[in-house]
């Protein structure tokens, strides 16, 4: 006897669910594996360069090879895929003039490209000798303008430093702020002597320091071994110290 229930639907399937690309695994691809490359992922580092700015009573032409040394580090950085910026400490930018006590003064925020055209159009021919000019055409090429460490908002995890004074600067403004936002950062000053070969070898230890950092598994706990290693290997004297922002 046929039964006079009235027939059930079939039970309903789940939508499936949606995975995000960030955890999909290829075709033939072991989804533990997946999971544990993602599991290891960590944050390139945000590098920042800073150079010494004019202080009253200060060479100008001490300066303007500061600023060499700081750049070419930025440059060669940029060049082998860093994550980087550069800064300045000081009021402004001075850069040699005709003579020792007539500098070329720019404030912060001032083009490269206006500051190559404004010294051409001075004297060409004394600002090509003494390099200014291929200098200031170089850093147009690398960022738009110069920017001042003290109005900077941008949060980096290593600065390196060029000489003590420009150190000291750092840390100091890092101070001022208060560390409100409690984030820390690791300040390292390389000391450059001023002349461009050391420039140029200079800027080959910076990247090595910095390759160092960015492949440590962990930055705080191996920073004093990346130094001791850095010391061995390059003549440059360090200074290191933890600061937060």
């Amino acid at each position: 006897m046929a039964s006079s229930s009235t027939p059930q639907p079939p039970p309903q399937v789940p939508a499936p669910i949606q995975v995000s690309s960030q955890y999909q695994v290829a075709p033939n691809q072991d989804p533990s594996s997946s999971m544990s490359s993602t599991a290891k992922y960590k944050p390139r580092p945000l590098f920042c360069v800073v150079c010494a700015s004019n202080q009253k009573g200060i060479n100008v032409l001490t300066e303007y090879q500061l600023q060499n040394r700081s750049m070419e580090a930025h440059n060669v950085l940029m060049k082998a895929g860093y994550r980087v910026i550069s800064y300045g400490t000081g009021s402004a930018v001075r850069l040699p003039g005709p003579s020792i006590d007539k500098p070329n003064i720019y404030a912060f925020g001032t083009p490269y490209e206006d500051m190559y055209n404004d010294l051409k159009s001075k004297n060409q021919q004394l600002y090509t000798q003494n390099g200014l000019l291929q200098m200031i055409d170089r850093n147009r090429k690398i960022k738009r303008a110069p920017e001042k460490w003290q109005e900077s908002k941008t949060m980096a995890d290593v600065v390196i430093t060029c000489e003590e004074r420009c150190f000291d600067a750092v840390c100091e403004d890092l101070l001022v702020r208060g560390g409100d936002v409690n984030r820390s950062v690791h300040i390292i000053n390389v000391e450059i002597k001023d002349n461009h070969e050391e420039a140029l070898i200079a800027g080959r230890a910076i990247l090595d320091l910095v390759n160092a950092i960015e492949t440590a598994d962990d930055v705080d706990g191996d920073m004093e071994k990346i130094l001791r290693v850095q010391q061995e290997q390059h003549p440059h004297a360090l200074l290191h110290s933890v600061a937060f922002y």
